[in-house]
């Protein structure tokens, strides 16, 4: 392996181009903040990567303030979701209880809206763009700013293999190009949003993390098909056959999952198959049937819960997948990290305020700690703000914002799937206290409120007022 050339600086560096790392990018960008995100994957790989997505209506404020509204024109409003058990349809009316919606919007569209402006300004480097006169020799040892953009640039095909000095005031990564060329980036705060499998959640220290983990013994079988919608709201089905949820897409195709074993190979399973094991779930003296038609794609999505903590170590810090994934019975893993994502530009404003000028910003100073990490410039790691050394105790205030709703959802997630899914070797008793609960709480108002009220999200990320 060829020898990294001289390290390149950058104020923020952020590992995963997903949509949480993308939204972090844009948000710097708008605060004036130097950075530089890697991708392993193509941008092609990832826009072609069909991913279902239902957006809380703090999630699509966030997008919106960030100048991201395409989801109000293109995405679908919902303002309820539909329980059905005992064959028949009980609906959950979400705006008329909190007087909030959900968009359902996939997370594909989020990462191309994304994507598409962050190269609308300037910040697409291409694969393996490296840029920076610290990666073509430079002079003396100080290295390259990132890209000659002081407000950062997103790198494709570009994977991290190694992290260094994750616990110093100096971290930094080794990552290769599409050529196979090693190089070395270093930084004031690194950022891990590089997903589930994440690189930098593996080099935390196994003696100062915490990893919380709930396996679920079922699992999705989704399809997209292209027929017309067989619903207008999304339809979770509670059936003595199993679970059903039926989603929608486009006009044209739609997003139907049942509930199976986690080994099950898709491949095994003919359109026909497929069609009469979603009609049986489904299938209520109402009538009720779903409008059959050509099966495109099939795939098994596996549950699992998890927790990271602490997700700050030094000053690398953890974000969306890479700090915690959910099971999608309650539509919370995108919203959870674009959550996060704003909690963490706000609190990284704070941070890089705190050595800019004495005693640090205060919490709800969001312009002036963007001019104050203007006023720091894009100098190389190491000079965070021109008034000294920021307070690293700040960066803690993230992961205590964050926790509250990370573990509401876990919760709502975790009950949601118990309660619509029936378990292997489930009892009788299991079986029929299931059912009453699901009676309990769509006819009582407090229940169906509860419910509501984690669907949607608990109200905005900052306190700003929701669509």
């Amino acid at each position: 392996m060829p020898a990294p050339r001289t390290p390149e600086r950058t104020r923020v560096a952020i590992v995963g181009g997903g949509p949480a790392g993308l939204l972090l990018s844009h948000l710097l960008h708008g605060s004036g903040v130097e950075h530089v995100l890697l991708e392993a994957r193509t941008r092609e790989e990832i826009e072609h990567t069909h991913r279902a997505g239902i957006l809380e209506a703090g999630a699509v404020q966030a997008l919106v303030d960030a100048g991201l509204d395409r989801v109000l024109r293109d995405g679908s409003r919902h303002d309820g979701i539909v329980l059905r058990f005992d064959g028949a349809d009980h609906r959950i009316d979400l705006t008329g209880l909190t007087g909030r919606s959900v968009w359902l919007y996939p997370q594909t569209d989020v990462f191309v809206d994304l994507a598409n402006r962050r190269a609308a300004d300037g910040a697409d480097g291409g694969a393996g763009s490296s840029g920076g006169s610290g990666n073509t020799g430079g002079t003396g040892g100080s290295g390259g700013d990132a890209g000659g953009r002081p407000d950062g640039e997103v790198r494709w095909g570009c994977a991290v293999t190694h992290v260094l000095d994750g616990d110093t005031d100096r971290p930094g990564v080794l990552w290769t190009d599409p050529e196979g060329d090693t190089h070395e980036l270093r930084c004031d705060v690194l950022i891990g949003a590089d997903g589930s499998h994440s690189t930098l959640r593996h080099t935390l220290p196994e003696a100062q993390r915490r990893t919380f983990v709930h396996e679920y013994p079922y699992a999705w079988f989704g399809v997209i098909v292209e027929t017309p919608r067989s619903a207008p709201e999304l339809v979770y089905t509670a059936s003595e056959h199993g679970f059903a949820l039926i989603s929608q897409r486009t006009d044209t195709h739609q997003r139907l999952y049942f509930q199976c074993d986690p080994d099950e190979d898709p491949g095994r399973w003919s359109d026909d198959q497929i069609w009469a094991e979603l009609q049986r779930r489904v299938a209520g003296p109402d009538g009720f049937r779903l409008v059959e038609g050509p099966v495109e794609e099939r795939s098994v999505l596996r549950f699992r819960s998890s927790v990271v903590e602490p997700v700050r170590h030094g000053r690398m810090l953890l974000a969306g997948d890479a700090a915690h994934t959910v099971p999608p019975t309650g539509a919370k893993g995108l919203n959870l990290a674009l959550a996060d994502v704003v909690v963490l530009h706000d609190v990284l404003l704070t941070w890089l305020a705190s050595g800019g000028r004495a005693g640090g910003a205060g919490r709800g100073g969001g312009a002036g700690r963007a001019s104050a990490a203007r006023a720091g410039g894009a100098g190389g790691a190491g000079g965070a703000g021109r008034g000294g050394r920021p307070d690293d105790a700040v960066l803690d205030e993230y992961g205590r914002r964050v926790a509250e709703r990370v573990w509401r959802a876990q919760h709502f997630s975790a009950w949601m799937s118990g309660m619509l899914h029936s378990h292997p070797g489930e009892t009788g008793f299991a079986a029929r206290r299931r059912l009453a609960e699901l009676r309990a709480l769509t006819a009582s108002e407090s229940g169906r409120r509860y419910l509501a009220e984690g669907y949607t999200g608990w109200g905005p990320v900052l306190g700003e007022r929701a669509p």
